[in-house]
């Protein structure tokens, strides 16, 4: 069975920075694509970054482009997206998850954390 758990989340100021963590638990990271999505209130979840299986290709959208950055400690299982000169429009719940590509649907998902930009 696929787990992921999500941490991390928090308050954080325009300008400022967040990591957030995703350990997985049945499967070793590079197995699967891992993916970060996050979802603002009132809209669709939007796929952010994806490292692909083996951790061959890194992809972020143009949002986060510049400004987020993944990174992974295999001896510890766990994904990280560092998240810097963080915006308001940031502010969503996030989710990782895993998957067979960067483009398949998720196999499993973490439980979301809540990051919130605000002044």
């Amino acid at each position: 069975q696929l787990q992921l758990v999500e941490s991390g989340g928090g308050l954080a100021q325009p300008g400022g920075s967040l990591r957030l963590s995703c350990t997985v638990d049945g499967f070793r990271l590079d197995e699967y694509a891992i993916r970060w999505f996050r979802q603002a209130p009132g809209k669709e979840r939007e796929g952010i970054s994806c490292v692909s299986m083996l951790g061959l290709s890194t992809h972020y959208a143009d949002s986060v482009r510049g400004r987020f950055d993944t990174s992974r400690d295999s001896a510890k299982n766990t994904d990280y997206l560092q998240m810097d000169n963080l915006k308001p429009e940031d502010t969503g719940v996030y989710y990782c998850a895993a998957g067979e590509g960067c483009t398949s649907v998720p196999r499993a998902w973490g439980q979301g954390t809540q990051v919130t930009v605000s002044a």
